[in-house]
């Protein structure tokens, strides 16, 4: 999987982490980096739930 398959922009995270030179804006930065995953993983969830109720899917298993 190269960087656009992963749909993270690490040229912005790169530049981030490199203006990231205090314990706050680490903290801010790491957050970020939870918040964004959170979005992706909320997005997903919501196609996976259309797909569902359109019948093109089966629900996920619960493991």
């Amino acid at each position: 999987m190269n960087k656009s398959d992963a749909g993270f922009d690490y040229d912005r995270y790169r530049r981030l982490l490199a203006e990231a030179d205090s314990e706050v804006k680490r903290l801010a930065f790491i957050n970020l980096l939870i918040d964004e995953k959170a979005k992706d993983k909320l997005a997903l969830d919501s196609i996976r739930a259309t797909l569902v109720g359109m019948g093109i899917t089966t629900p996920p298993r619960a493991d």
